[in-house]
């Protein structure tokens, strides 16, 4: 939970739609969409002339060759090689590594495999990201390798990204490698340890929030207290990371719902450990594991204090059941 209302989700600005790169992202739910934003033409899986690639494949750093000639203008989504995985959906969260190039300069672009680089993470439609990101993907397998052709209305308009250096009106040439795909309904499923009794316990309900109940008649405690429900076995979470979440949040005084992701679109994509959301959550977090559940019982101190925020009261302790989807 941010300490500020809603989730946002924080975007890399070079990736970001060309008409709003000085504009925050909202919450996943309700992208900002600009409103001066060209049209993008219909993709086609082939168009003469077509750049080429060598080195390695599927999740490596693809070397992109730009052919002679201008390039068709059309938006070109090519299936280099086909994953054997889930097909990915609107809405669905995505972690996609790239290798970039501009076709009107020549230039190779930053790419997610070059030192200090990382795959980039993003919810699949949501307006947020350059079309060819965007749009690309969807309905697509998850293992695929796709070779995009992005002209301007598909990538950063006739504004150009001076950071990247794409000029304005430039066509420019990605290599997409999908990751992994998580459906907003995602949620960790497997046996279940229950937490020490004094401790809230935690009741499973599949797709839908996990039921909370406060341990009768027991002082909140004025310390974090953490306990893992479920082990996961992926890699370990690191601050400075965005994580997809599925989370819901009680009270301790009453036991009653104040947030929850089932409540307002699904799994969440949030920053880890910079002070981007509640100090409880950041030490909470830190050091899990990706694919764990983890119960947090957070004191007024690592929360939200005196102050309080939206359903929440002023010094109120209060109790998380978080499942820890991906890190990115």
């Amino acid at each position: 939970m941010r300490r500020t209302a809603g989730l946002l989700l924080t975007l890399p600005l070079l990736l970001a739609v060309a008409c709003s790169s000085s504009t925050k992202a909202t919450s996943p739910a309700t992208p900002t969409t600009p409103s001066a934003a060209p049209t993008v033409p219909a993709p086609v899986s082939e168009a003469a002339p077509m750049p080429t690639l060598s080195g390695g494949g599927f999740g490596s750093k693809a070397t992109i060759t730009i052919p002679e000639g201008a390039p068709s203008g059309q938006f070109v989504v090519n299936t280099v090689s086909e994953g054997d995985r889930s097909t990915v959906n609107k809405g669905d969260w995505v972690t996609v590594n790239y290798t970039a190039k501009d076709w009107t300069t020549g230039k190779d672009l930053p790419s997610s495999y070059d030192a200090g680089g990382k795959p980039q993470l993003y919810q699949a439609g949501s307006g947020q990201l350059v079309p060819a990101f965007d749009q690309s993907v969807i309905g697509k397998k998850v293992g695929s390798r796709l070779l995009v052709v992005a002209p301007p209305a598909a990538a950063f308009g006739s504004q150009g990204n001076t950071e990247l250096g794409v000029g304005p009106g430039d066509t420019v040439v990605f290599v997409l490698d999908i990751m992994e795909s998580l459906p907003p309904d995602s949620t960790l499923s497997g046996a279940m340890t229950q937490p020490p009794a004094t401790m809230p316990q935690v009741k499973d309900n599949g797709k839908a929030a996990p039921t909370i109940t406060i341990p009768p008649g027991q002082a909140p405690p004025t310390d974090l207290q953490q306990a893992v429900l479920i082990k996961g076995e992926g890699k370990q979470v690191k601050a400075g990371q965005t994580l997809v979440v599925q989370y819901t949040g009680v009270l301790w005084s009453n036991g009653q719902q104040f947030d929850s992701s089932w409540s307002h679109g699904g799994a969440q994509a949030l920053q880890i450990g910079t002070g981007s959301v509640i100090e409880g959550w950041d030490k909470g977090l830190v050091g899990q594991t990706v694919g764990s559940r983890v119960e947090l019982v957070v004191p007024p101190a690592l929360g939200y204090k005196e102050q309080g925020k939206d359903a929440v009261p002023p010094n109120a302790t209060l109790v998380f059941v978080i499942d820890i989807l991906e890190a990115v």
